[in-house]
């Protein structure tokens, strides 16, 4: 199947370069997962031009490793396979940033909580899920645009969408700890679907 465009140039009119990193993570990964497999197959994916395997790639010595590829490859996307992006996404953006790449410009392929640790006792299926969630970093990794954090100054104030009985309480109890309030409601008045109530059970007090 012949790529489209848009699988061989990335956002900026560049050749998609990407370097697949495939962590032994000691053995956590390596003991189920072929990882040499994997960094095989990732080698054979429309836009992979780099693909190697590391003891511990989220250690010091494996991010270097990454940067060096990112330099002699000219990489312009990553993807990495070992633990879960909660544990270390942060740790590789900050790599991707010190190597002079958009730290946004990666995917993390999650072959240890994902794969290893939940199917131990099956390692060629295991590698063959491995192969598929590298599969899916990597056409996702093709399709990633640089990105740039923003901040924004914000105040105290708040704004309550809804004057129903939540919406008033809730406006009540942040004026009460000392918030500016901004009360929006589409109806002329206020009370939501309580104020459509003549009285209400058990006491047959008046709804408002």
């Amino acid at each position: 199947m012949k790529e489209s465009k848009i699988e061989k140039m990335s956002a900026d009119n560049k050749e998609v370069r990407i370097g697949v990193f495939v962590c032994r993570c000691g053995t956590n990964i390596a003991a189920v997962v072929d990882v040499e497999k994997v960094a095989d197959f990732a080698r054979s994916l429309p836009g992979v031009v780099f693909s190697s395997t590391g003891l511990y790639v989220c250690s010091e010595p494996g991010q270097k490793e990454i940067q060096k590829a990112v330099a002699e490859q000219n990489l312009n996307r990553v993807a990495v396979a070992a633990c879960s992006p909660r544990m270390h996404e942060s740790t590789f953006r900050a790599c991707l940033a010190q190597a002079g790449l958009n730290p946004f410009l990666l995917e993390i392929a999650n072959i240890r909580e994902g794969c290893s640790w939940v199917h131990s006792s099956e390692p060629e299926r295991a590698t063959k899920k491995a192969c598929d969630l590298v599969h899916i970093a990597v056409a996702k990794a093709r399709y990633l645009q640089p990105l740039t954090e923003r901040r924004f100054p914000i105040t105290d104030a708040v704004l309550v969408v809804g004057g129903g009985v939540a919406g008033i309480q809730a406006s009540l109890d942040l004026a009460d700890a000392g918030h500016q309030v901004y009360l929006v409601e589409k109806e002329p008045s206020l009370g939501g679907l309580m104020a459509q109530l003549h009285k209400t059970y058990p006491t047959m007090d008046c709804a408002i």
